[in-house]
């Protein structure tokens, strides 16, 4: 039933005629859309004569209809009056096979709305009533005035990438915009004015505002995506009048469309779209455009329709460079993820460019991923494009063969950007090699909305030219690799599980790098090794088998070394100063370890080189670092700058972030750590010469020499210290450097591997030393003191009693007769043979030295003093083996309590403190207060310490003990499995220190089940069977 004034809705579709008499369909749909707060009927009516008189009505609703408009009944309290609601009473007449409607929608005063809500809203209420067959591609003439305008082009916008709306807007043959404010109206800002007082819709009128860049964008993506539409813009040649003042509410050149057809109306904004009959001179205009349009649609929506059918038809142009890989594994998340972004055309991704951006590592599968998704959706898109960006030569090349899917002879990136820009045709393009920094890929982009680009990039700040979602790839997990390792190697399926362990090495080894796993497979199905062999061979001959390049399976890199060179020539061709900067820092890294690098050893090196800077090299020893060290130190650490200023350095990291080479982790507390992967950190190594090598070694050992304080574990530069000394030989380094500068270094790694436990490691680097520096072993000199003094503490640690008494002993007489009584090194070659006494066995000359060494230090030292601490430990411990039980409790007790003030709780004097401390307890019969001690202890190392860190297990393994000792063998056996677990994943199989705590967990086992045995004996139900059966946990 057709609607009338008194049924007219305030929002919705109002039909004021179906257009078909009964049997019979309409042909043509027209339907007109109100602007901003206008009346649902009385916004299209034209009164024959004036009113005698009208009431005051607000500026929110002046703008934007005339000012003599009524409300609704208002003719009537005036005397009888003409209404002419020229669509009911002109367009029904005339057009008898029309369904003729208006839109009507809330938009004034206390009504909150946007732009997108009200197209939106508008194309769901026309879906709805399309529905049938007939309907769903029936023409359909838009009528738009003033912001029913931007509500019609905002609809089309977001239905040209919404599949449920694409029959909709194909059926669409034509437009008629009655002064729409494409660019605004200066009018909107008395509106939003008054709308702040008195409540009214501000996003829309926010909107209005003259030049609001969102309108901008708007009208671009609109034209942009429909070219082939036929639309018209009306706009008002005469200026509003609002009593106070005249204006033109909107401008021609706001009401109008580059490139369009456009007319002007004599009449003001509120009379675009009311006309008094048919005679009138503005319907005149107006008339011939619906006409034509009527007349010209069954054709033009039947072509449209058509054509659409024929482009879904499949993919006519693929230009691609090779096809997918047939060992491509994993991944599948992402690239379904990629899928739905892509084919996702909900309201949110109207009128704008797809663009989805993979970033990651060189080799990680970037392009690999891009093939399958363009295998996979290649029917969806009527052309697929690869375009390689890696330089503008190259990517020139692309776009320009691109062109002649178009049949186009383009020979520049624009011309060929317009084409796609465009097409009515969708496509998609692959942008890949994107990996440069310094280069703004958005040149590449083509415009408009009709296409979906993918980019690939190394640079991780890529990610920003998403507008539909972007991925960062990371090496595969375990079991994928796995998978992929072994069909690349063409081992039968049935097989796997054999050589599951061997798969697994080699994907640790190479960091499950995705095409390190193909070249490694490759390797071996082409006979050059066996997959047992690989890790043996890798370790031996790296860059060999990195640089290996297969005969098949190649990738566009032709070796696993060439991927990380790609980004390396981007570093080495750039001018910047962070691009060398981070060269450097390179090359610094690649001597380290590959993992967890703490940022704060920089700060701590540059703020020790300013202490060394003035040591001069004449005056120099052993034990101290001095100006040579200070200067070797990289210029990006800035030595000269009176504070440290990490600018340069973050600079570089951020840049070897960006380029996927590294990785910045915060660890805890604010300390950021890098890490890098070891197949980029092998590169970073292998790529430099030998010379270049030796430099960059000298360079990293003085950073990390100077970043250790004497007496400090220092566990975190551990790796890194262990990996320099990997990388070189002390023989080999000698000739780096002088040679007293060159042995300082390794002193200050031999000090802190002993405060680190690693004392095997510490004994045949001493041995080094000595060797290479032709130092006797057995006569000491005071020339290397220091290195006979810590020879001779080591060889203590590793059980040599013997020799380290007899050479202490040489040490003290030679100093006898050179230092004065309280001496430093005096005192402390006196501690070193009381322990060496101590360990020997002869308490009585250990404790009457120390006691020495403790009673002359309290004259000269600090009472927190690390020295005066140990010494008194040592002290207390000599007193614990020679049965002094309580005083070892009472000195034990005090220096706990120093050491609790002074030192981290993770640090190894106070760890051996409190572990003598719980033994002294014991001792005294004191065992809930040794098991509280270390539990505490335990608890607190437990908190800063991994759980493989030797110090934790150390500690936990003799609370174990006491555990046992004290009847609690349920807690003892617990612990110990605990321990075997940890230890069985972090040690060889052959360790000693895990063969003993195994040994432990069985004996403690065996006495549970001799308690379980007694308690059967005695008729008491065991709670310890398990014991029996179970392995460790």
């Amino acid at each position: 039933m057709a609607c009338t004034k008194d049924t007219v809705k305030t929002n919705g579709l109002n039909i004021w005629s179906t257009g078909a008499l009964p049997g019979s369909i309409a042909e043509v749909d027209i339907i007109c859309v109100q602007g901003l707060g206008s009346h649902p009927f009385f916004t299209w009516v034209k009164k024959i004569h004036t009113p005698e008189s009208k009431p005051s009505r607000t500026l929110v609703g002046k703008l934007w209809t005339r000012k003599d408009k009524k409300a609704q009944g208002q003719g009537e309290q005036n005397g009888p009056t003409a209404e002419v609601m020229w669509p009911r009473d002109l367009l029904v007449p005339l057009f008898k096979n029309a369904r003729v409607a208006t839109y009507s929608y809330e938009s004034g005063n206390g009504v909150e709305t946007t732009l997108r809500q009200c197209a939106e809203q508008f194309l769901n209420v026309l879906f709805q009533h399309r529905q049938k067959s007939h309907e769903r591609q029936r023409p359909l003439i838009l009528i738009g005035h003033s912001l029913g305008g931007l509500v019609i082009q905002q609809a089309l916008v977001i239905a040209a990438l919404n599949q449920h709306f694409q029959e909709l807007r194909l059926s669409v043959s034509g437009i008629i915009f009655l002064g729409t404010p494409f660019q605004g109206s200066s009018a909107a800002v008395f509106g939003k004015r008054l709308a702040q007082v008195t409540g009214g819709n501000l996003s829309l009128l926010e909107l209005l505002q003259k030049d609001n860049p969102n309108l901008h964008s708007l009208s671009k993506d609109f034209c942009d995506s429909h070219q082939d539409w036929d639309f018209v813009c009306f706009y008002e040649n005469a200026d509003a009048d609002y009593t106070l003042f005249k204006t033109r509410v909107v401008t021609a050149s706001s009401a109008t469309l580059s490139g369009r057809r456009m007319i002007f109306l004599n009449t003001d904004h509120s009379g675009l779209n009311k006309f008094s009959g048919e005679n009138d001179e503005n319907y005149a205009w107006l008339l011939p455009e619906i006409q034509r349009m009527v007349d010209n649609s069954p054709s033009i929506v039947a072509n449209r329709h058509q054509s659409k059918e024929g482009e879904a038809a499949g993919n006519k142009h693929w230009l691609v460079p090779r096809q997918v890989n047939k060992l491509f594994t994993g991944r599948s998340e992402i690239i379904e993820r990629i899928k739905r972004a892509i084919q996702d055309n909900n309201a949110q991704n109207a009128g704008k460019q797809k663009v989805f951006v993979i970033t990651g590592m060189g080799g990680m599968g970037k392009s690999e991923i891009c093939l399958q998704v363009a295998s996979i959706l290649q029917e969806e898109f009527w052309g697929v494009f690869w375009v390689d960006v890696d330089s503008e030569s190259i990517a020139e090349t692309g776009f320009v063969s691109a062109a002649v899917a178009f049949e186009s002879s383009a020979k520049s990136i624009n011309e060929v950007h317009q084409l796609f820009a465009n097409t009515k045709h969708s496509w998609l393009l692959i942008l890949d090699s994107a990996d440069d920094p310094e280069v703004d890929y958005q040149k590449y982009l083509p415009l408009g909305s009709r296409g979906v680009v993918i980019m690939t990039s190394r640079v991780s700040d890529s990610s920003q030219y998403n507008t539909i979602g972007s991925e960062q790839l990371t090496s595969l997990d375990i079991s994928l690799s796995k998978q992929l390792l072994l069909q690349a190697a063409n081992i039968t399926k049935n097989l796997w599980p054999i050589v599951e362990r061997q798969a697994e090495d080699i994907a640790k080894l190479i960091g499950s790098h995705t095409l390190a796993l193909i070249h490694a497979g490759t390797y071996v199905a082409e006979g050059s090794g066996r997959l047992h062999e690989y890790s043996d061979v890798y370790s031996k001959h790296r860059k060999q088998i990195l640089t290996y390049r297969p005969l098949q399976a190649q990738s566009r890199y032709s070796d696993i070394y060439a991927t990380f060179e790609a980004s390396a020539h981007v570093l080495e061709g750039s001018v910047r100063e962070d691009s060398k900067d981070a060269l450097h820092l390179l090359r610094i890294f690649s001597m380290l370890h590959s993992n967890a690098l703490p940022l704060q050893m920089f700060e701590t090196s540059w703020k020790r080189s300013r202490y060394s800077l003035n040591v001069s090299d004449a005056k120099a020893d052993i034990e101290k670092l001095c100006r040579w060290h200070s200067l070797k130190c990289p210029e990006f650490m800035r030595l000269e700058a009176s504070d440290w200023d990490p600018h340069r350095l973050n600079r570089a990291i951020d840049l070897l972030v960006s380029l996927s080479f590294v990785e910045r982790i915060n660890i805890y507390e604010g300390s950021s750590h890098l890490s890098i992967h070891p197949l980029a950190h092998a590169w970073a190594k292998d790529r430099q010469e030998l010379g270049q090598q030796n430099q960059s070694w000298i360079e990293s050992a003085c950073i990390v020499a100077l970043s250790i304080d004497d007496g400090d574990e220092h566990s975190v530069i551990l790796p890194h210290l262990q990996s320099l000394l990997n990388n070189m030989e002390v023989k080999t380094a000698s000739s780096l450097g002088p040679k007293l500068m060159v042995a300082s270094i390794f002193f200050k790694f031999a000090s802190n591997l002993i405060c680190n436990l690693d004392n095997s490691r510490v004994n045949d680097l001493l041995q080094d030393i000595l060797a290479t520096f032709a130092i006797k072993w057995d006569e000491a000199s005071m020339e290397y003191l220091p290195i006979y003094q810590l020879y001779v503490s080591n060889l203590g640690y590793i059980g040599d009693i013997k020799t380290s008494l007899e050479l202490q002993k040489q040490i003290v007489r030679l100093q006898q007769g050179l230092l004065p009584i309280v001496h430093p090194w005096r005192l402390k070659s006196q501690h070193e043979l009381a322990r060496a006494y101590h360990s020997n066995g002869e308490l009585d000359k250990a404790i009457y030295l120390m006691e020495h060494v403790v009673k002359n230090q309290e004259h000269v030292l600090p009472i927190a003093h690390p020295s005066f601490l140990k010494s008194q430990h040592e002290l207390a411990r000599a007193y614990l083996s020679n049965g002094q039980v309580a005083k070892s409790v009472e000195l034990l007790e005090h220096v706990v309590k120093i050491q609790k003030l002074v030192l981290p709780v993770t640090h190894y004097y106070q760890l051996m403190s409190q572990h003598v401390l719980a033994h002294a307890y014991i001792n005294n019969g004191q065992v809930e207060k040794a098991i509280l001690l270390l539990e505490q202890a335990v608890k607190a190392q437990q908190k800063d310490l991994p759980v493989s860190d030797p110090k934790l297990l150390r500690l936990q393994q003799e609370l174990a003990r006491v555990y046992h000792s004290n009847g609690q063998v349920d807690n003892a056996i617990d612990l110990m499995e605990h321990l075997v677990k940890i230890k069985e994943k972090s040690l060889p199989a052959t360790c000693p220190r895990l063969l003993e705590s195994k040994s432990e967990l069985s004996r403690f086992k065996m006495e549970a089940i001799n308690i379980w045995l007694e308690e059967m004996s005695q008729g008491m139900l065991p709670n310890r069977m398990r014991y029996l059966f179970d392995s460790p946990k």
